[in-house]
């Protein structure tokens, strides 16, 4: 392994002494052996002064890291050290896509000279607030203000109480309702007795309910120019051993 010569503010930070360790392999980033580069980011740490890394602490932040790092790799199982490996290969290609845009700027911006208004006369910008607004106008955008940080805020309980506040209406207690009903009545439209219920759980109910009075032969459907009607047979109900609830 080559002697490192290089100072500690010959970089702007960890990143970019990785970076540099990286561009000495001549590689591709993903292809370069981790711990390798590890090895040779510590033997530089090493060698640099201590009043200088007394200054660069991120350094030394980046030095733990990587000690960690190459502790892993003498476990057996070094899944997370895999991981670790591909969080810090991202990193020191982000950190490359950053400097290399960084240049490109450097470069557009040669060649602009810029000026101040009457020469080196300094310019001290005004910071007074100067536009006048309704006070309908403040007052909508407070309302949007508050509104926005409402729809982070979780659902009331009152949100629920369509769903959980409703009545449960049981097949069993449909069934002598029904039954009570059709003494009385002798016969009902099916669409009637079906439209007179309050809930969607009632609905239900009352359907399951005339389908059990129907198999029990309690009632009868019958059809009449296109309209079904449920006609009482008898009035005792027998529970067949099925559990309506």
């Amino acid at each position: 392994m080559s002697q490192l010569s290089y100072k500690l503010k010959d970089f702007e930070g960890p990143l970019d002494l990785l970076l540099h360790l990286v561009s000495r392999h001549k590689v591709d980033i993903l292809d370069v052996p981790i711990l390798e580069i590890i090895g040779q980011y510590l033997q530089f740490i090493r060698s640099v002064a201590q009043e200088d890394l007394d200054a660069a602490s991120s350094f030394l932040e980046m030095a733990a890291r990587l000690v960690y790092m190459k502790s892993l790799s003498l476990l057996p199982r070094q899944d997370e050290l895999e991981d670790l490996t591909q969080e810090l290969r991202e990193e020191i290609l982000g950190y490359r896509d950053c400097k290399m845009l960084a240049d490109m700027l450097r470069e557009q911006a040669k060649g602009f000279d810029y000026f101040t208004r009457g020469g080196q006369e300094s310019y001290v910008a005004d910071m007074t607030y100067q536009r006048l607004h309704e006070p309908s106008e403040l007052v909508g955008w407070y309302l949007a203000a508050v509104g926005r940080k409402k729809r982070k805020l979780p659902p009331s309980a009152g949100a629920f109480s369509g769903i959980i506040a409703h009545k449960i209406v049981s097949v069993s207690g449909r069934v002598k309702s029904l039954l009570d009903y059709l003494i009385q009545k002798g016969s009902e439209l099916l669409d009637k007795l079906l439209r007179s219920s309050k809930s969607r759980s009632e609905l239900v109910a009352t359907f399951l309910a005339i389908l059990a009075l129907t198999k029990s032969r309690n009632l009868v459907l019958e059809q009449h120019d296109g309209k079904i009607t449920a006609k009482l047979l008898k009035s005792e109900w027998v529970d067949d051993g099925a559990v309506y609830n």
